[in-house]
């Protein structure tokens, strides 16, 4: 049995896609008004339309039910991680427990495999990664993502949670995969601004590749292998989130290029991860050009006009 925390939509199409491979799933949320809707309606309406649940989800607002599974995929907002932990670590720290949320946390700049070992010592502690947008692994397409665990289970988790149209790849570099899934946010919301100001792309096209540049160097300082990074936890999923309105952080962007407001409702990892990842290059002597840039405009630090200056008077130099 399988447990997901956290009904958004990515939480929710992972427990779809496993029930329909024939997996039974605990599906957790924290408002008893939405488990309850969902269980009449059999849907979750507010992000995935009219995707059905399968027989198998069963949804819940007790964590105390997920303590029953075999591991729990932890899909809360990277922000919100070590909060959830903090309250439910003890009822479920036993587990293996694999992030779903891409980011650094603001307070202590660490990832959320670092949130979850601080919080719940006792656990495996992993990270399920990649190029992947709810609505399609909710629909049965073709997806494949990045498993980062270390531990003996690794390869036991990649078989659990693998199904014939969610296929995982595994890697031992949980930092790699990690800051590629992180840092690429950064980098799309760059990449939305570069259309929404009108740019070109051209332009985007020279913004991805000095921002995986920077992606592959910070990890790499950091202790990562760069082959992580050139994976789909990387360049997968920096290709896919800078070239897709689907992509919440690319819609921030674009909004933010255009001088448009964005809806603070919605949920977007790669905010506070440019202001935690400017905080890590920093502490670490790290030369983040296109980060710092992103940083700057969402605090209003800088304009976006200011910013591309300074991105395209810097000294010139060998790629």
């Amino acid at each position: 049995m399988i447990g997901v925390a956290g009904a958004g939509a990515f939480g929710t199409a992972l427990a779809i896609a496993l029930a329909q491979a024939g997996r039974e799933v605990v599906l957790w949320a924290r408002s008893p008004d939405q488990v309850a809707a969902m269980a009449r309606t059999r849907r979750n309406s507010r992000y995935l339309g009219d995707v059905v649940l399968p027989d198998s989800v069963r949804v819940t607002s007790q964590v105390t039910d997920l303590a029953f599974t075999d591991t729990v995929l932890v899909a809360v907002p990277m922000q919100n991680l070590r909060g959830f932990l903090g309250v439910h670590g003890s009822q479920i720290g036993h587990v293996p427990l694999l992030s779903c949320c891409k980011g650094v946390d603001l307070g202590t700049l660490e990832g959320p495999t670092g949130v979850i070992r601080r919080a719940c010592p006792g656990s495996i502690a992993g990270i399920l990664t990649g190029p992947s947008f709810a609505a399609d692994i909710a629909r049965g397409l073709p997806t494949a993502l990045t498993l980062g665990c270390d531990a003996p289970e690794a390869e036991w988790l990649q078989s659990l949670l693998s199904t014939p149209t969610l296929r995982l790849y595994r890697t031992d570099d949980i930092t790699g995969a990690e800051l590629g899934g992180a840092l690429k946010n950064v980098v799309a919301i760059a990449a939305g601004i570069v259309i929404g100001a009108g740019l070109g792309d051209s332009a985007r096209a020279a913004l991805m590749t000095r921002g995986f540049a920077e992606m592959v160097r910070m990890a790499t300082a950091l202790g990562a292998r760069a082959e992580t990074l050139g994976g789909l936890s990387g360049l997968g999923d920096l290709v896919l989130t800078c070239t897709s309105p689907q992509s919440r952080n690319f819609r921030f962007g674009h909004a933010l290029g255009q001088g448009l407001t964005f809806d603070p409702a919605v949920t977007v990892e790669g905010v506070a991860t440019a202001r935690a990842a400017v905080g890590l290059g920093r502490q670490h002597g790290i030369d983040l050009p296109v980060t710092s840039a992103v940083a700057d405009i969402i605090v209003g630090k800088s304009s976006l006009t200011q910013a591309i200056s300074n991105l395209l008077s810097r000294p010139l130099k060998q790629e």
